[in-house]
């Protein structure tokens, strides 16, 4: 067995198309194994700072946006948790697009931090299913809920990036950061302690610890995937 050079579902040695998504391979670029690079956290946080630092004033609205929407739909009766969790995908992949669009050398606008309410459906399964995963894995005991955590560290961008439904996503994730899962959980425990204290730092802090954290994860992303679309457009387009 191989894996699809787009989606990286599983496919027989000699098919001609991908039975997940379809791509026809035996065009260029035949089916793969899952890539895999040394993980250097600091490199993706260097790369995430100088992201941020293209597009400052964008980041830090929408991080105040975010907050703000997250504030409000939190102090809804009942509903507002599971209103919380909804839009936390759609949110989260907006600091992706920008920065996988400064990443491309284009200008971004801030219309382009709402492109992940496109991929609303999906982004709000994903949130669902990897909170109940995850939350189970807390419960009956943590090493397997950190695990899942870990794991789905891309899911979210690689449904926006490579238009992958949300289960896909989660596993294409897993089984490519299980192979380092270590080193992306050093990664992943960097950022929360940056946004620790972005938190202490009156909360105002938060309001770049958080996109810089977002375009860190999108940095690192890119070198372990490798951008698949074009973000030319207000909708990203997989290629091939």
């Amino acid at each position: 067995m191989a894996y699809c050079p787009q989606c990286q579902g599983l496919v027989e040695e000699n098919a001609q198309v991908c039975p997940s998504c379809g791509r026809n391979l035996s065009a260029p670029g035949p089916a793969s194994e899952i890539p895999g690079k040394m993980v250097n956290p600091g490199q993706y946080l260097r790369a995430g700072w100088e992201l941020f630092k293209l597009y400052p004033g964008g980041f830090v609205g929408f991080a105040l946006i975010f907050l703000i929407v997250q504030a409000l739909v939190g102090n809804i009766p009942r509903a507002g948790t599971l209103i919380s969790l909804a839009l936390a995908g759609p949110f989260g992949a907006g600091f992706y697009v920008v920065s996988a669009k400064l990443m491309q050398r284009q200008t971004p606008t801030f219309q382009d931090f709402f492109t992940g309410f496109q991929f609303f459906l999906p982004l709000l399964l994903l949130s669902v299913v990897s909170s109940i995963l995850i939350g189970l894995g807390l419960i009956l005991l943590i090493i397997p809920g950190v695990y899942l955590l870990v794991c789905y560290l891309f899911a979210t961008m690689l449904v926006v990036d490579r238009r992958l439904d949300f289960w896909p996503a989660m596993e294409l994730s897993r089984r490519t950061v299980q192979a380092q899962w270590f080193g992306f959980f050093v990664f992943l425990l960097l950022l929360v302690l940056i946004n620790l204290v972005g938190v202490i730092a009156l909360g105002i802090g938060v309001l770049i610890s958080a996109p810089v954290s977002a375009c860190a994860v999108a940095a690192a992303y890119a070198e372990v995937f490798g951008l698949q679309s074009d973000y030319s457009g207000s909708t990203p387009v997989v290629d091939g």
